[in-house]
């Protein structure tokens, strides 16, 4: 909904105008001295004029069309029309299709089996005359026709050369004709890029091609959780559906952006939008044009935010940052290298780690098979470990290791609001914990404390508490008062699910 002013009866207009003119004059002869003395100051203005800028890269930038061919469900004309999710929806579909000639090419009297084409339009851009076009990965999905259309209509026929679902990328060629040689940008640095910074974009709303819009950066880094490796850049240049793929470029007419996403009520532009920096995609185009895929550096950890109380418990010097491993994975890098659960990564191949969120992709971008440096902080201890990189593969799923524990004695005690007893088999059975969780077991939780805020549960097993193990319901104790006397306001505590994924929690202890 778009706000509207508050009305004013047309009859009110003039003797409004009066008074705010005379209000006006006795303000300006009052102030006329105090004025006098103040500098002028600097109105914010944008560029005279855009056009030169868009002249000089819209031949490069390309409408995209991508057609799919899939086969049509049976007509409605031979298909009783169901209401969805009926009992008997797949019962009439199975008879139906018998019918059809399912399993061959035609169906009943020899009918040709429908099919249908779902066509998508999006926008890209040369970034090579000798024909190659990057565009958005969503824009051409698994389209088995794809065709560039430039910006004089020409239709030329693309091949995918390679595309990326997690950074949302694809890279095509097309053929260039001769007599219609294609004109190239170049990409520009992203992380020069400041919020106020003037951009445009240039792409295919609504199939609209050729549409230029302006406007500035609005911030940087942005996570949408649209994929691992999020850090857009936000802008209020108009950008609507049909100029995904399209580029955002700067002052000098490089691309610091490809236009990926918008925030959006309404399905149109709101001053919300989200591109790709170039600084991340570039390394991903390049891969993709070498390999045909991106091959992206593993360390094998799981990791988790650093927040406050957790950067107090951990002893870490600045306050809340970098990236706490809460995994390692027994076949990985970081195993081999000796990093261990409760680290605190904070910088990586001579990378600021300032959050949890920047380590996978700065990890990502980092070759495979290249040694780094990494540097944790372990137990208030900066130490440097260097790293060989494996390469990440989709179906790896991370295993965590947990440290060998000693026999644990059965006992309750109360401790930080709950109620902790040693790992029996009647509580393994209970509450379904693997053989393989080692600690001290939760069975109550005080609904009005800190642990019940932090959703530890009855079930789960404190497996360290400051960095240190633990067996017993004692362990846990005596480590809570010693920390008190080292005076420490809050406590670290590493937490296992009964089927062994651990997580850190951080309650105070005052």
């Amino acid at each position: 909904m778009i706000p509207v002013a508050s009305a004013v009866p047309a009859h009110r207009h003039h003797a409004l105008r009066t008074r705010a003119r005379t209000a006006l004059a006795a303000l300006m002869i009052g102030s006329s001295v105090a004025m006098s003395a103040l500098p002028i100051p600097a109105l914010a203005k944008g560029p005279d004029s855009l056009a030169g800028l868009a002249e000089q890269v819209t031949d490069a930038v390309v409408n995209i069309s991508a057609s799919t061919t899939v086969e049509a469900r049976p007509s409605a004309r031979n298909t009783p029309q169901l209401p969805p999710g009926t009992p008997f929806e797949d019962l009439f579909e199975e008879f139906f299709n018998r019918r059809g000639g399912k399993g061959n090419e035609r169906g009943d009297n020899d009918t040709p089996r429908q099919q249908r084409k779902s066509n998508s339009l999006g926008s890209g851009f040369i970034i090579d005359a000798a024909g190659i076009v990057v565009t958005n990965n969503h824009v051409i999905g698994d389209a088995n026709d794809i065709q560039v259309i430039l910006h004089d209509g020409t239709k030329l026929k693309a091949e995918i050369i390679g595309k990326d679902s997690k950074i949302d990328l694809a890279v095509l060629r097309v053929k260039p004709t001769a007599d219609r040689p294609l004109k190239a940008v170049p990409f520009g640095d992203s992380d020069r890029m400041r919020p106020g910074d003037w951009v445009i974009a240039i792409g295919n709303p609504f199939g609209l091609g050729g549409s230029v819009s302006a406007g500035i950066v609005s911030a940087r880094g942005r996570n949408i959780e649209s994929g691992p490796y999020d850090n857009y850049i936000q802008t209020d240049a108009a950008i609507n559906k049909g100029n995904s793929g399209g580029p955002l470029f700067n002052m000098d007419g490089e691309v610091i952006g490809i236009n990926t996403a918008i925030l959006s009520p309404t399905g149109g532009s709101v001053g919300i939008g989200f591109a790709v920096p170039s600084g991340t995609a570039k390394p991903v185009i390049d891969q993709l044009r070498e390999f045909g895929e991106v091959r992206r550096g593993w360390l094998g950890v799981r990791i988790q935010n650093v927040d406050d109380a957790t950067a107090e418990a951990l002893g870490l010097k600045g306050g809340a940052k970098g990236a706490l491993i809460a995994g390692v994975d027994e076949k990985g890098p970081a195993k081999a290298a000796g990093l261990e659960v409760g680290d605190v990564i904070v910088r990586f191949n001579g990378n600021l780690v300032k959050a949890s969120g920047d380590l996978p992709r700065i990890v990502a971008a980092t070759p495979v098979g290249k040694t780094v440096d990494v540097v944790v902080v372990r137990k208030g201890e900066e130490t440097t470990k260097p790293v060989t990189l494996g390469r990440l593969e989709d179906s790896e799923k991370p295993q965590l290791a947990n440290a060998k524990q000693p026999e644990p004695e059965s006992a309750v005690r109360q401790a930080l609001g709950l109620n902790l007893s040693g790992i029996t088999d009647e509580l393994r059975r209970r509450y379904s914990i693997k053989d393989s969780v080692k600690g001290v077991v939760v069975t109550r939780v005080d609904p009005n404390s800190t642990a019940a805020d932090k959703r530890i549960q009855p079930g789960e097993v404190i497996v360290e508490v400051g960095q240190e193990a633990v067996a017993t319901p004692a362990d846990v104790t005596k480590r809570v008062d010693a920390l008190r006397k080292e005076g420490r306001k809050s406590v670290l505590l590493l937490v296992a699910s009964a089927s062994g994924d651990v997580r850190f929690v951080a309650i105070g202890l005052e």
